[in-house]
């Protein structure tokens, strides 16, 4: 999917990477496009899949999961069945927030958000460690985000 984005398009993204609820009248004045031309290209731009969807960040303290953690994990094969089984676990863990497949010395990257310590205990003990395939878990807890997600650059 590679769509091609003039500097329009580009400038609605970077608009609504920052506030996904602004409302198309105030997209359309800010890009300068009558609200009719602004929302033919929002469509375009979603039924392309540029745009994947809408939704709200949260702040995990305020929801009870303050600690954020990174999680490297090393399967004990790299056969396709492995990976697949893999993948299809932790897809179905809700604490799962992020997965990446990765190269270089570790297999998968996770993110995961925590109340504490004994969260994570918990969370490492029954589902981390029973997810088929995982030979070594290695754990880094973030102190603090110093550039917190945010949109791609545009």
């Amino acid at each position: 999917m590679n769509t091609e984005l003039d500097r329009i398009d580009r400038e609605i993204l970077r608009l609504l990477q920052q506030d996904g609820r602004l409302a198309n009248a105030q997209l359309a004045d800010a890009v300068a496009l009558s609200p009719s031309a602004c929302l033919r290209r929002l469509q375009r731009l979603e039924s392309s899949g540029v745009i994947e969807g809408y939704a709200a960040r949260l702040d995990g303290a305020a929801i009870g999961r303050p600690n954020t953690v990174f999680i490297e994990v090393t399967l004990n094969s790299q056969g396709s069945n492995a990976l697949d089984a893999f993948e299809r676990a932790v897809a179905a863990c809700p604490a799962v927030l992020e997965c990446h497949l990765m190269s270089g010395d570790f297999d998968y990257l996770l993110r995961v958000a925590v109340a504490d310590m004994a969260d994570y205990e918990r969370l490492h003990r029954q589902q981390l460690a029973a997810f088929p395939h995982v030979a070594r878990i290695r754990t880094a807890f973030a102190m603090r985000a110093v550039v917190p997600s945010r949109g791609y650059p545009l």
